[in-house]
């Protein structure tokens, strides 16, 4: 794994992290979490267990053009993957989950790995319409408001762009093979055509109108279930917000973690959460206790049930290494032969240029 992005995530985290304790009440702070009760996290964690359930189904229903893979058998797929989100950068987990079902179901990873892009894509579709909908009764600090605008110009182009590519897939197909030809070496457009197909399998589900109709009331509802933990979570702190302002926390703390920061969005999460809060009149040392015990409950349970996957499935740490290098890799090749490619027409550009200033 390439150690300056973890160095420089890392280093994001502490930022935001110091940003959040600066100032901080510490004597509220430990009052806060002496007083929790904390019997509340139970039903916070049955309930966000109920949510990761509907992530597998809904990711079952999305794999199904490809291959029926029951529920039962994708849990703990997807348990390993979210486990792989809080140890490794970068959301490592979503190639981990890939390269997982690969090994158990034979699916290829370009085709899995295409259905995950699309679960983020409609989950940030769905926490900016959290955002939108709790928006007009708060002001957010200009950091998250920015925030905020980015990802919806993000999440924008990134459904117009998949939209384009499944629903005119024969002309996507010239232009994949437009870009093979001129990046890619000869011997490797068998494999890179075979990819081609898998992604479009992958796609499959916006070319329904009604599949993508289903995907978003099943992302509504993970949100919504994933929400109620933090109302349990809340229970067990000395305040009281409506569950709308939950909602708020929800999207502005998960749309943090596009932010590059350590495994498992630490501080950015954290800070995210703290501010909503405080914008809603929580003192600062409650608010920082209660998002700390909600980040911990959102962490531990699913990374400890993650590991006991990975131990059952006989899934050993140098292949999670391996599968993410060579995602890496496989990234850091095609970025030198675009490289190449904008050199070599570059100097094409030239060319006759240099040829005019010979004859003058």
């Amino acid at each position: 794994m390439r150690r300056p992005k973890l160095w420089f995530g890392i280093a994001i985290s502490v930022f935001f992290l110091w940003w959040s304790f600066n100032g901080l009440d510490w004597a509220g702070f430990w009052d806060a979490l002496s007083t929790a009760n904390y019997w509340w996290i139970i039903p916070g964690v049955l309930v966000y267990f109920g949510a990761v359930w509907a992530r597998t189904w809904r990711w079952h229903y999305m794999l199904r053009h490809i291959k029926a893979v029951s529920i039962r058998r994708l849990f703990p797929v997807v348990v390993i993957g979210y486990m792989g989100n809080n140890v490794y950068p970068a959301r490592a987990g979503e190639v981990i989950r890939s390269y997982v079902l690969k090994r158990k179901e034979g699916i290829g990873m370009g085709a899995s790995l295409t259905t995950v892009i699309l679960e983020r894509l409609f989950d940030g579709l769905v926490m900016l319409l959290f955002v939108f909908v709790t928006l007009p009764f708060i002001e957010l600090p200009a950091l998250w408001n920015n925030l905020v605008i980015i990802s919806s110009i993000l999440f924008g182009v990134a459904l117009v762009i998949f939209l384009m590519i499944a629903s005119n897939q024969r002309r996507t197909e010239q232009l994949y093979s437009w870009a093979l030809r001129s990046i890619v070496p000869q011997r490797f457009h068998s494999k890179a055509h075979g990819l081609f197909d898998k992604i479009m399998l992958g796609l499959h589900s916006l070319r329904s109108p009604r599949e993508m109709l289903m995907i978003f009331v099943t992302s509504t509802a993970i949100w919504l279930t994933e929400t109620t933990k933090y109302w349990f979570i809340m229970q067990a702190f000395d305040f009281h917000v409506s569950f709308d302002v939950l909602m708020l926390m929800t999207a502005v703390a998960n749309l943090a973690l596009i932010i590059p920061a350590a495994p498992g969005g630490a501080g950015t999460f954290d800070a995210a959460g703290i501010s909503v809060l405080k914008s809603f009149n929580v003192a600062e040392s409650i608010a920082t206790g209660y998002t700390l015990v909600l980040h911990l409950a959102l962490w531990v349970p699913i990374t400890v049930l993650g590991f006991w996957y990975m131990w059952r499935e006989r899934v050993a740490w140098n292949e999670f290494d391996q599968a993410v290098n060579e995602s890496q890799a496989a990234e850091n090749r095609i970025q030198q032969r675009e490289a190449a490619l904008r050199e070599e027409l570059g100097e094409s550009a030239n060319a006759p240029h240099a040829e005019v200033e010979v004859r003058l």
